[in-house]
């Protein structure tokens, strides 16, 4: 028999796969069961997979949304431009965010708390009234604008709105606390020692920044870009309102599909690709991470 401390440990093991299985998988498979299906007029719009025939039990798998999604320049635009926004997006942020960790992490602990603090505050708001904050600051007659304007600085309204400048503005302000705190908590859990130690070697500050503590952070990079990255690239709020209508992301495009042309399936069959770019890169940097820790 097994004890009850072990009994614990498993049970506590298992809470997390739970919290996956309940809110990952099970609605993943309910998308993908949605993309295998047929659109149709009513409610739910697409057709159920399982029906009985008599006394056999049918299904009915529909492939054609993926041939569709697969086969139109639309869709590939899309997941182009959604993966260009997340890559420019999360390169800014990662040069933002590492000196502004970095200074975090020098400075003295009682200062620390608050730095952080400040980096988090943000969050304390709502996510729509921050982007609808930064569309009064960046339309033509805007906060930004007007202020360039009575300084004579230009001569006319920046077109800032509407334009991928925005986009990039709106992501990097939104998302930039999901980079700054992994790279912080890995800098400030480093071995200080280690870049004494080779500043005595005869490291200068610059080299012994490049061989000692940027190689011993770059867990908390990896980290950082990938809480940014991921969510970037489903992005809707963002894009649609500092983007406007031409930007065509693939969460935006997902948007329409499901509500504006009422086809389940094909955004179904969008969203289930997504997850396929997103997970594959996934795996293989995991794997790869546990190959290089052994």
């Amino acid at each position: 028999m097994q004890s009850k401390p072990d009994l614990g440990r498993r049970a506590l093991v298992l809470v997390p796969y739970g919290w996956l299985a309940v809110f990952f998988l099970i609605p993943f498979l309910l998308v993908l069961a949605i993309s295998l299906s047929s659109v149709r007029l009513g409610m739910p719009p697409y057709e159920p997979l399982f029906a009985w025939q008599g006394s056999l039990l049918s299904i009915r798998l529909n492939l054609e949304n993926f041939i569709f999604v697969l086969g139109e320049n639309t869709y590939l635009l899309a997941y182009l431009t959604s993966l260009k926004v997340a890559a420019i997006s999360t390169a800014l942020m990662l040069a933002i965010a590492y000196p502004l960790a970095y200074g975090i992490a020098s400075c003295a602990p009682a200062s620390r708390s608050f730095l952080i603090f400040l980096v988090i505050v943000p969050f304390w708001s709502s996510m729509l009234i921050r982007v609808y904050a930064w569309m009064s600051i960046l339309r033509n007659d805007g906060l930004l604008n007007s202020l360039l304007l009575n300084l004579g600085i230009i001569s006319e309204p920046l077109r800032i709105m509407n334009t991928e400048t925005a986009i990039y503005i709106g992501i990097v302000y939104t998302y930039l606390p999901f980079m700054v705190l992994p790279i912080y908590a890995n800098l400030s859990a480093s071995d200080r020692t280690l870049i004494e130690a080779a500043r005595d070697l005869g490291c200068s500050r610059m080299a012994a920044f490049w061989r000692v503590t940027f190689p011993l952070s770059l867990r908390g990079v990896a980290a950082g870009c990938a809480l940014v990255f991921i969510p970037v690239i489903g992005e809707f709020v963002v894009p649609d309102l500092l983007g406007g209508a031409d930007t065509q992301m693939i969460g935006r495009t997902i948007w329409i599909e499901f509500f504006n042309n009422r086809d389940w399936p094909v955004a179904s069959a969008v969203t289930v690709l997504l997850l396929v770019i997103l997970v594959i890169p996934i795996v293989l940097f995991q794997t790869r991470l546990s190959r290089t820790s052994k």
